[in-house]
């Protein structure tokens, strides 16, 4: 079982980082599949914190090689700075490859983001401005610039011209800004492809290769289910593929490969910027989880919305991604609450729906169906195994694998690496190299 893709099954931020972070200790590669610096993943250890933009949580495992490949749109500015602060704090980035095929972000990108999202007003969609959305939108129209192009600074010039013309002509004239100046920005990447030219080459083969030889492959997602371009809430998505799929669209590696399929889940639900959201709490309990959760987007910074797990949601997310289990996360965040909602389906002008709406009218303004739990106040934050977690806490879990119709096989305690229980129901020993464990579970 060499393939195995990790991914948000809610509307990201659900701790995908930490969980990467685990199975990597046993992987040979861990390849990151789409999205781009719009994304953050956080990995504790001890006392220290990592953040996490463009490279794979591998990383911080020198024996795995990571990938970035070419489904993912590179901002090299903030790569090189991530580089750099794994560097300063130990880190050896000598096994990071990056796709020749993946795009870069360019600063007109980000310029065009920022000013078109403003333009929107009560409409925004609520994206992080860092020209996701703008790099994939010329991704699509073919006039995108490539990490290979850093390669050939002619090539890159040549393209640089071609593509400010019209950027300039629309940051003038339709947002009545400054334009950008070509000679100032080919220097700035010019630099950077000094510093990470090293890195690029096509990591399809490498990738294949790996699969091929029945190595370890973890394929890491950004982002969640929910905001997938083509199934998740559109409009309020993000500009890639999220969901299982993406893994082979964005590596070069065929759906056969895949193995198995692990979709993270928080034991309640978050999301940011705008968009739909059923089972938002606005009152003191939501700031409650927002508070003891540290929901707080690791990328800007921004409060995530807080709510109730939502079935729907999961199920779906279940079933797009074909997912074998769930690895739920941060579930010692409840404890404390004298009750706690799961939501079980959405009620709209008397109709009842158990799964997703068919129209975004319905689900923007539907009543959430709840069934309600007994909380718990026992410290749970050192619990190693399923049968030591206190009873009602038992139940709430045993609950959402009788609705989701999966198996939770991960339970996060807590935010450290070894603050996490392992259930038979993951078949680890299929994700092992050499009979050992990862380090966290010892």
């Amino acid at each position: 079982m060499p393939g195995i893709v990790l991914l948000g099954a809610q509307w990201g931020d659900e701790g995908k980082g930490r969980i990467t972070d685990l199975l990597a200790c046993n992987m040979d590669m861990v390849v990151r599949f789409q999205g781009g610096n719009n994304a953050g993943h956080t990995v504790i250890t001890g006392n220290e914190e990592f953040r996490l933009h463009h490279i794979p949580s591998g990383i911080l495992n020198p024996s795995t090689l990571c990938v970035i490949g070419n489904g993912v749109v590179v901002n090299p500015e903030v790569l090189i700075s991530e580089i750099v602060e794994l560097n300063k704090k130990g880190i050896n980035t000598e096994n990071l490859r990056i796709s020749g095929n993946s795009h870069l972000v360019m600063p007109y990108h980000i310029v065009l983001d920022t000013a078109g999202e403003q333009s929107l007003g009560k409409e925004k969609i609520g994206t992080t401005k860092k020209g996701i959305g703008p790099v994939y939108a010329d991704k699509a129209y073919r006039t995108g610039i490539r990490a290979q192009d850093l390669l050939d600074l002619k090539i890159f010039k040549a393209k640089l011209e071609s593509a400010l013309k019209l950027k300039n002509a629309i940051i003038e004239k339709v947002y009545n800004l400054s334009p950008l100046d070509i000679d100032d920005i080919f220097e700035k990447y010019k630099i950077y492809s000094e510093k990470i030219g090293k890195y690029i080459t096509d990591t399809s083969f490498m990738i294949n290769d790996y699969l091929n030889e029945g190595k370890m492959v973890l394929f890491e997602g950004a982002q969640g289910a929910m905001l997938d371009i083509e199934h998740g809430t559109y409009p309020f998505v993000t500009s890639s593929p999220t969901i299982a799929g993406g893994a082979s669209t964005g590596t070069g590696v065929g759906p056969k490969k895949l193995d198995k399929i692990i979709g993270i889940a928080k034991a309640y639900t978050t999301r940011v910027g705008s968009g739909p959201f059923p089972t938002e709490i606005e009152d003191s309990t939501g700031e409650y989880l927002r508070e003891k959760g540290h929901e707080y987007g690791t990328t800007t910074g921004r409060a995530r919305r807080c709510g109730w797990l939502d079935i729907p949601v999961l199920k779906y997310s279940a079933m797009i991604n074909s997912l074998d289990c769930i690895a739920l996360t941060k579930i010692d965040v409840l404890t404390g609450l004298d009750e706690i909602n799961i939501c079980t389906g959405y009620e709209y002008n008397g109709k009842i729906f158990e799964n997703i709406p068919p129209h975004q009218t319905i689900m923007h303004k539907c009543r959430p169906i709840y069934s309600v739990f007994k909380g718990w106040k026992e410290d749970i934050s050192s619990v190693k195994e399923f049968n030591n977690l206190p009873l009602n806490t038992k139940k709430y879990i045993e609950e959402i694998e009788k609705l989701s119709k999966l198996p939770v096989s991960m339970i996060s305690v807590g935010p450290e690496r070894n603050q996490i229980i392992i259930r038979d129901s993951l078949d680890f020993d299929s994700l092992l190299k050499d009979g050992k464990k990862p380090l966290l579970v010892l």
